[in-house]
C-alpha cells in the first residue's frame, strides 16, 4: 500500500468503467458515464502506481444535502483500509465546502453486506424505504 496515489477530480468515464465492472456487472456506456464525471460535485481516486484501484464519487447541493455514490475497491485490494480512505477524502470535501455550524445531511444506499462498513463511521439506517427505478430513455 506504500505507492497508493490519491488523485481528485481526474477520475475519467473509461477508468470509472474499468473500475466498474471488476465489482458489479458490465457498466454503463461510455457518454453516460462521461456525463456523469461532468455534473459530478466531487470524486476521488485512489492509485497503485498507473493502476486504478478505488473510486467514490459525491453528489449535493452544497447547502443541504450531500450523496455518496459508487464508492469502489478492486477485489484484489479490499480490506486494506482503501475504502476508509475514500470515506475520509469524502468527508474532508464536506468539512471544507460545507456551510459551518450547520447539520448537514449525508446518505448512501448500501448492500446489506456492506452495511457494516459504513456504520463504523456513523452512518444508520432510517425508516426510509429505497425506491428505484430504470426509466428507459427512448
Amino acid at each position: 500500500m506504500n505507492d497508493l496515489t490519491v488523485e481528485f477530480d481526474a477520475l475519467t468515464a473509461e477508468q470509472y468503467i474499468e473500475l466498474w465492472e471488476t465489482a458489479w456487472e458490465k457498466g454503463p456506456t461510455l457518454h453516460q458515464t462521461t456525463l456523469a464525471m461532468d455534473h459530478t460535485l466531487f470524486r476521488v481516486s485512489i492509485w497503485d502506481k498507473d493502476r486504478i484501484v478505488a473510486m467514490a464519487r459525491m453528489n449535493g447541493d452544497m447547502g443541504l444535502n450531500y450523496y455518496i455514490k459508487d464508492v469502489v475497491v478492486r477485489p484484489e485490494y479490499q480490506g486494506q483500509g482503501i475504502g476508509r480512505m475514500l470515506i475520509n477524502e469524502l468527508f474532508r470535501f464536506i468539512n471544507d465546502n460545507g456551510v459551518k455550524g450547520t447539520e448537514i445531511y449525508v446518505e448512501l444506499s448500501a448492500v446489506p453486506e456492506k452495511a457494516a462498513f459504513y456504520e463504523k463511521f456513523g452512518f444508520e439506517a432510517n425508516e426510509a424505504q429505497r425506491l428505484k427505478l430504470y426509466h428507459r430513455v427512448n
